[in-house]
Formats: C-alpha cells, sequence, structure tokens
C-alpha cells in the first residue's frame, strides 16, 4: 500500500494538543468531530479541549438551557467515578441474557460507549470479563440500565462502568438481545449515535441533532462560572454574584 505525502502529515499531528477554554473555537464543530478522521484536526482538538474541562453538570446546565430537559436519568449512577465522553451504541435484552453483551462487544465500533436497556435487575449482564475485552477491542465505556457484577475488580479497571443497580449472580449466553435500535429509558428516547457524558456526578445524554448547540452552550456555561469562581477569589460573596444582594 502507497503512503501519500497527506497520510505522513497526518501521522505528524499532535491529537494530545489541547486549547486554553477561553480560545477554544467551536465553529462549525458536529458531532462526527469526536473522532478525528484525518481531515477534521482544528475541530476535533478544540472539541476535546472543551470536553476534558467541563462536567456533566455543565452540559446538563447547558442543555436545559437549549431544550428545558436536563439529559440525565438519575437511577443510573458511575461505578467506579471515570469521566468518558462519546456516541452511544445501543442494546436492549433481558437480565438473564449476557450474551447480547458479548455481541454488542464485537458489533461496536472503536470509541463507542455501549448503553444497556435490561429488563430486570436481578441477574447481572456485565462484569470483568465483559469489560477488559470491551476496552481490549476499543469501545470506552458501558452504560447499563440494569445490573453489573464484579465490583472487586470493576471499581479499579481503567474502564468507566455506569449503572442502576448492581448484583453478583449472572445468566447464561442467550444472545437473543437487540443492537443499535431506539431506546425508551424512563421517557428519555436514546437513538444509536447520540451523544454521553458520564463523570463522577452521573450522565448527560444528548440527541445528536443538538450536539453542536450544547456544545457551544457549554463552552459559555464554563466560561461563565471560571468568571464566578474569580469574583469569588477577589472577595465577592456568592449571593451578591447572584443579585439577591
Amino acid at each position: 500500500m502507497s503512503i501519500s505525502p497527506k497520510d505522513v502529515l497526518n501521522k505528524n499531528k499532535n491529537l494530545n494538543k489541547r486549547i486554553d477554554v477561553e480560545k477554544i473555537n467551536l465553529e462549525n464543530v458536529t458531532i462526527d468531530d469526536l473522532r478525528f478522521n484525518g481531515k477534521n484536526y482544528e475541530k476535533y482538538i478544540n472539541l476535546q479541549s472543551l470536553l476534558e474541562n467541563v462536567s456533566a453538570c455543565q452540559v446538563s446546565d447547558a442543555y436545559n438551557a437549549i431544550s428545558g430537559r436536563s439529559g440525565n436519568i438519575q437511577s443510573i449512577k458511575p461505578i467506579n467515578n471515570q469521566k468518558v465522553w462519546g456516541r452511544i451504541f445501543t442494546a436492549q435484552t433481558d437480565c438473564d441474557d449476557w450474551g447480547t453483551s458479548a455481541l454488542a462487544i464485537d458489533a461496536a465500533e472503536d470509541g463507542d460507549i455501549l448503553f444497556f436497556k435490561v429488563n430486570g435487575e436481578d441477574k447481572a449482564i456485565w462484569g470483568e470479563l465483559a469489560s477488559t475485552c470491551a476496552r481490549d477491542n476499543g469501545i470506552k465505556a458501558t452504560v447499563i440500565y440494569g445490573s453489573a457484577r464484579d465490583l472487586d475488580a470493576l471499581l479499579y479497571m481503567d474502564y468507566p462502568i455506569f449503572a442502576s443497580n448492581f448484583c453478583p449472580n449472572a445468566g447464561s449466553a442467550l444472545g437473543l438481545g437487540i443492537l443499535n435500535e431506539p431506546l425508551d429509558v424512563e421517557d428519555t428516547i436514546i437513538n444509536p449515535g447520540d451523544f454521553f457524558l458520564g463523570d463522577e456526578s452521573g450522565i448527560v445524554i444528548i440527541p445528536q441533532e443538538l450536539f453542536a448547540k450544547v456544545m457551544v452552550q457549554s463552552l459559555a456555561v464554563k466560561i461563565k462560572e471560571s468568571g464566578i469562581i474569580s469574583d469569588i477569589a477577589d472577595g465577592k460573596t456568592l449571593a451578591e454574584i447572584a443579585g439577591l444582594k
């Protein structure tokens, strides 16, 4: 296979470069810029610079300002307190079927976040072995509206897990679930390709069609809050800043 000059230039690009928050430019950024494709270097770097600096709280505030919704599913909590973001690959199955988890790992693309809607919580569909396999396949995280297990391992793994419950027992490798179809979780519609961000505070899901607007608003929220912190450092009280005094 021949190597073009463009290939050489792309290999020399520093994908770990980051931009100060006040200099971030999100003009024409889309959800596709979450991945570097060889042509979107500046958009990719600006977007990564933002996402490394904003929290689930700030993104939720931004989404609420645009849509009047939080994007949060409160029953899903962080298991090992790691931050992650990316596009969602959906799956749905029953709690006695961990085989669908194995199929989802194989079907998802590098950089995806697996989101499972599980019917029932009395058996776990995810644990240490699935996390190890998913991580090694390039999947960024797993989110479960249902139960995980093996917390003795998951708590210390370099692989983010979010779940609504946990238990020690599992079902069987049935593989009877549905992959990459829309989900309805507590009246939140989650489509394949939607945006997910999770951290210690919880999770936020943003419809892909609103991604760009929410990112711009998230930057505004971050800059505003940074200004408030500076005002507090200068001696102002929060009540004064909020106009209560």
